[in-house]
């Protein structure tokens, strides 16, 4: 088999239709025999990709607008979605089914700052009616940073993506009260990004192929069965709390069967960070993202 090496940027069952490509033994199918990392400081994605040392990998259509904000060009690019919703719930101390969003403004708010969580919640925010500016933001640190404070008694609420707060409700530490993927509604959140000679190669295709019949097995298998094939992934979580998390995001409508970035899902991903201050215009939609290599 050939070997196909895919590096993620965050680890999550937000992104199990990649996962499921590995876990639902797609990719073997195609004569594939994959390799799954996470990135570190050290290396990113991109620079992964950059070096040879990664195929394709999980990342997001706006990290393709850093260059273009610079006067340059991208030679990485998008050519599938994984989420069309933000993955990221807010948990709170006490239990509130009925969240008005400007509570958050009355406590502290331990917040992900990383670019594109910060800039959805911002945006999240602003759609529900909220100042932004008037929320306690506590900037605890990277992921695991975030979730060991609220569990030491830092903060009223936090920001996390799944399944985490779910499994501080587990382990009744907190609540989860809203999503921010129901607030804001379908965006280009996450997608698969490669080079475009990359693309070009007949690995590319399978590894599309693999990767349409992943997104089907993603709506039409029960939660507790992706958990199940999920489980070494996802060590030191209960089995339950997967299964709760992967039935939301099923429910909430984040793995739309079709792989391709749709215009629409990226203008809104434009709307989210223009608001957010963190590009300065809209940048046309075929200088980041390209059809599946299998369609191209």
């Amino acid at each position: 088999m050939a070997k196909i090496n895919i590096m993620v940027t965050r680890h999550s069952a937000f992104y199990s239709p990649l996962i499921s490509t590995i876990t639902g033994g797609f990719l073997n199918e195609e004569g594939l025999e994959p390799t799954y990392s996470i990135a570190t400081p050290q290396k990113s994605v991109q620079s992964g990709i950059r070096d040879g040392s990664v195929h394709c990998g999980q990342s997001a259509v706006s990290n393709g607008w850093n260059a273009l904000e610079r006067g340059g060009s991208n030679d990485l690019v998008h050519f599938a979605q994984i989420n069309e919703r933000d993955g990221f719930f807010i948990a709170a101390r006490e239990p509130d089914p009925d969240l008005r969003w400007d509570k958050l403004i009355a406590g502290k708010v331990l917040i992900d700052h990383a670019a594109q969580p910060l800039a959805m919640l911002k945006y999240a925010v602003h759609k529900m009616g909220v100042d932004y500016a008037k929320i306690d933001s506590v900037d605890a640190g990277n992921v695991d940073e975030i979730d060991q404070a609220f569990r030491a008694g830092q903060g009223d609420y936090v920001h996390q993506q799944g399944p985490a707060p779910q499994q501080l409700e587990h382990d009744g530490v907190g609540h989860v009260v809203a999503s921010v993927g129901e607030a804001i509604g379908p965006v280009a959140f996450s997608s698969v990004t490669a080079s475009r000679d990359w693309l070009a190669t007949d690995m590319a295709k399978a590894f599309m192929r693999a990767y349409r019949r992943a997104r089907r097995y993603v709506n039409e298998t029960p939660a507790t069965d992706i958990a199940t094939a999920e489980a070494d992934f996802f060590k030191g979580i209960d089995h339950d709390v997967l299964t709760r998390t992967i039935e939301f995001y099923q429910h909430l409508g984040c793995w739309n069967p079709d792989p391709r970035i749709t215009h629409e899902a990226y203008e809104v991903a434009l709307d989210v960070f223009l608001h957010s201050g963190v590009i300065t215009k809209r940048h046309h939609y075929d200088a980041v993202v390209v059809p599946p290599p299998d369609e191209a």
